[in-house]
């Protein structure tokens, strides 16, 4: 099979299990890139806000938010993000929650649609999660972005023009309204040559299925 897998990927960059769920398809892929005759996989990530109304500098902890946004306790918060602690760290994910600076991900988003258009989006992805996630990094402001930027090699001048000049804010918007077009309501949510659609982080054997799927589909529309 030689016609190309389209995977179109909403997730926020302040989401646990969009990291999670990241690291899960990406095991799933490799699996079943590795085999002959394996039909190439493009990947495109979607803008998703979950909390848009958070400010970029947002005083206070991860649980201090989390125990407002969501009405909860902050030791039955505390215990959650031990546990989602916990998960991540099966993936061979190192969060630290202690350290994370909670801020709004519009930028983010922005910088994302900026990447993909100079063919960097999935390496900027996967550097704006770690930077957030494990290493504390304030991914709300434009110097910090741009800074990150590099880290994949894109010019820090041209993501710091783009992103004060608001160049991919319709993008964003345009993915945010797709989502509710699907009827997203939460991420990751993951659709496959726009057909299939996986929500949350699932076991890798779910995307391999889906993804089996998808290549039957097409044997059997040739057939």
């Amino acid at each position: 099979m030689s016609e190309k897998v389209k995977v179109d990927i909403w997730s926020d960059v302040a989401c646990p299990w969009c990291y999670v769920g990241k690291r899960r398809f990406e095991t799933a892929l490799a699996g079943f890139s590795g085999r002959e005759d394996a039909p190439e996989v493009e990947i495109e990530y979607h803008s998703f806000e979950l909390a848009p109304d958070t400010p970029v500098d947002f005083e206070g902890t991860e649980v201090d938010f989390l125990a407002k946004h969501k009405g909860m306790p902050a030791g039955q918060v505390e215990q959650m993000l031990g546990q989602m602690t916990t998960v991540a760290a099966a993936e061979g994910l190192a969060y630290d929650f202690d350290a994370l600076q909670h801020t709004k991900t519009l930028k983010a988003h922005e910088l994302l649609h900026f990447a993909k258009s100079r063919g960097k989006q999935v390496e900027m992805k996967e550097r704006l999660l770690k930077a957030y996630f494990e290493q504390g990094r304030h991914v709300g402001r434009i110097d910090e972005l741009a800074a990150l930027a590099t880290d994949v090699g894109l010019d820090a001048d041209e993501v710091r023009a783009a992103l004060e000049s608001g160049e991919f804010e319709d993008a964003v918007e345009q993915d945010i309204e797709q989502a509710r077009a699907y009827g997203i309501s939460g991420v990751p949510f993951f659709v496959f040559n726009g057909r299939y659609g996986v929500s949350g982080a699932q076991d890798p054997a779910v995307f391999t299925q889906v993804l089996d799927q998808v290549v039957a589909d097409a044997a059997e529309s040739v057939a």
